[in-house]
């Protein structure tokens, strides 16, 4: 059994397609797709309506992203509150509120916020953030004691998140195999390459690999800087050259 974790696509379809094919090539049974697939991305909704179609899918488990549930429940208080943060991506999510349709919004908003999964004997908790919230950052620097205090009481054997964007892991006390599969849409690793996870369950064991996936960024970056959003051309430079997470 080898299954692919996606996370954080971000309305890149460019990414998207092309670890889509490289999880073809290793002929993996089942996709876990950990949330944040619109926002800030240069196709926003081309990308939501390719999970939608996958809904059904039994090779896919979904789960919804903290920006997904941004879009879906838009206000201008939600707007002015991430504005004072972070301008820019206030401006693209309220764009991307605007762009994507009732139905596209409705799927984001009715997918599961965490989801628990069994294969091969291995049981699965997948999430967004962390356990404990979708918007917590398990990092690479994250301490060892605040990865135990965030999944003390879970039930499962792995827990697979996203959200930071930075591919990392841990191996608990408790036994507990917690890991990050970085982002497809916008990886903030040193070379901003797509990055996913693959885990092969055997015998109830589990081999973790992170694999990096070269796509057309510069595409992708024309695409977003062409986007109608004060900013845009900021968050089109950090698919070529990350340097902060958020404007």
């Amino acid at each position: 059994m080898k299954i692919a974790v996606i996370s954080d696509i971000h309305g890149n379809m460019e990414a998207l397609e092309a670890v889509m094919e490289d999880i073809k090539k290793r002929e993996c049974n089942k996709i876990f797709v950990l949330g944040d697939y619109a926002m800030a991305g240069p196709e926003p909704a081309d990308t939501v309506e390719y999970f939608m179609k996958r809904k059904y899918n039994l090779e896919f488990k979904m789960i919804q992203g903290n920006t997904d549930l941004m879009i879906a429940d838009y206000s201008e208080e939600l707007y002015n509150n991430l504005k004072e943060k972070a301008p820019v991506m206030a401006e693209a999510l309220k764009c991307d509120a605007e762009t994507l349709n009732p139905v596209e919004k409705t799927f984001l908003k009715e997918l599961p916020i965490q989801l628990e999964v069994e294969e091969g004997g291995v049981k699965f908790l997948l999430v967004h953030g962390s356990p404990r919230k979708n918007n917590e950052d398990i990092l690479p620097d994250t301490p060892m004691e605040e990865v135990e205090k965030m999944v003390e009481n879970v039930n499962a054997d792995v827990i697979l998140c996203g959200h930071t964007h930075i591919p990392c892991g841990f191996q608990t006390s408790k036994k507990k195999t917690v890991v990050n599969a970085g982002s497809i849409g916008r990886p903030f690793t040193p070379e901003p390459k797509s990055c996913y996870l693959t885990v092969t369950v055997e015998d109830k064991k589990c081999l973790f690999e992170h694999h990096f996936v070269e796509y057309d960024k510069e595409h992708a970056s024309a695409k977003l800087a062409k986007r109608e959003f004060k900013g845009s051309d900021k968050l089109a430079g950090m698919l070529l050259d990350p340097k902060v997470r958020h404007f």
